[in-house]
């Protein structure tokens, strides 16, 4: 999937949105994630184990709520109508202008969910029909992939492949610091990029997707 440019072009972009919006998570909710979910996993069973009930349902809320968006993009994937990847970012970036909204009139316990919606949801633009697809929203498979990659290269195969997977993490990390700095100017306000630069990336992938994308 990362072999063309315009694959790997965009799984940057989404990734690099992904780590954006999960740092602003992450500071937003002290130490959770909207989308990194075996982070949130982890601290489910921490907080189970210590009888801190409170923090294990926000955790389980949060996973549960991924899993939602994760499947609402599946059912996208698997309508097969035309445009699908145009119309899963364009859906990411009404939830994230709602993510948007929502804290701008108070209620931000409902923006966490939109952007865990929309998180989930990303995951899908690269989803093939049967299920498997790229990650977009986390990159320890990335990670794995590179160096696998990188033993093969070592041992005579391909001597560049596993760099569009560093590519991909290095995007998100570059997302996370623009994340970080944006909640710190201004809270959940900092929302409204990415809602701007999901609704940026629908148009550019409709305008040169195929019909059966």
């Amino acid at each position: 999937m990362l072999e063309s440019r315009r694959n790997l072009a965009l799984a940057c972009a989404l990734s690099a949105v992904a780590g954006y919006v999960d740092s602003i998570g992450y500071l937003h909710l002290g130490g959770l994630f909207v989308s990194f979910m075996s982070g949130n996993s982890t601290r489910l069973g921490v907080t189970l184990a210590e009888g801190h009930w409170q923090h294990a349902l926000e955790a389980l809320a949060l996973i549960v709520l991924f899993v939602a968006g994760a499947a609402a993009g599946s059912l996208v994937v698997l309508s097969r109508i035309a445009y699908r990847q145009p119309l899963i970012l364009l859906f990411e970036a009404l939830l994230l202008t709602a993510a948007a909204l929502a804290y701008a009139y108070g209620l931000p316990n409902t923006a966490v969910a939109a952007i865990v919606l929309a998180m989930g949801l990303e995951n899908a633009v690269f989803q093939l029909e049967g299920g498997a697809g790229l990650g977009l929203t986390y990159v320890t498979g990335a990670l794995v992939k590179a160096g696998q990659l990188i033993a093969a290269a070592l041992t005579g195969g391909a001597p560049w492949a596993w760099l569009p997977n560093v590519l991909l993490w290095a995007a998100l990390v570059a997302g996370a610091l623009a994340g970080a700095l944006a909640y710190h100017w201004i809270n959940l306000g900092a929302i409204w990029f990415a809602a701007a630069t999901a609704f940026t990336l629908s148009a550019l992938v409709a305008a040169t997707a195929k019909r059966t994308d």
